[in-house]
């Protein structure tokens, strides 16, 4: 039977990260949940890459992913592992570079924040006032009713 969580020991786990931002902002409705979760995945994998300084020529962290790992760590078959792929590449989360010759794809992991927000985000920061503020960016929507 499993029992309940007591003080602090929720913070004895580790747990992987999955942006709000990839079930609550419309651009990425069409993703499945899936594909969202092997985002967060791959965001854990690049902190590992960070650590051990996997960069390309332009600055940019770089991992390495197989279609194995995405296998073992969602007990499909290498085409679901392929299709959970193809969808992050499609909606623009991750870039793909091929290097051939058996050896695994180098995956860049995009920022889900798109360059107008981070422009948006960044003139907030710089406003006066606001330095001692945690600053967070919300959509606002409206209703259809008026």
């Amino acid at each position: 039977m499993l029992d309940y969580f007591y003080g602090g020991q929720a913070d004895l786990f580790s747990f992987y990260r999955l942006p709000k931002a990839l079930f609550a902002d419309t651009r990425f409705r069409g993703i499945s949940a899936e594909s969202k979760i092997l985002y967060g995945l791959l965001l854990d994998r690049m902190s590992l890459s960070i650590k051990s300084g996997w960069l390309d020529k332009q600055g940019r962290v770089y991992i390495i992913f197989t279609t194995d790992e995405i296998m073992k760590a969602f007990y499909c078959a290498d085409n679901k592992a392929t299709k959970l792929m193809k969808e992050l590449e499609g909606c623009g989360l991750i870039e793909r570079k091929r290097r051939g010759l058996g050896r695994p794809s180098l995956i860049c992991v995009k920022n889900f924040i798109f360059e107008s927000s981070k422009r948006n985000h960044a003139q907030f920061l710089h406003c006066p006032g606001t330095a001692q503020f945690e600053c967070k960016i919300i959509d606002v929507y409206r209703s259809k009713r008026g």
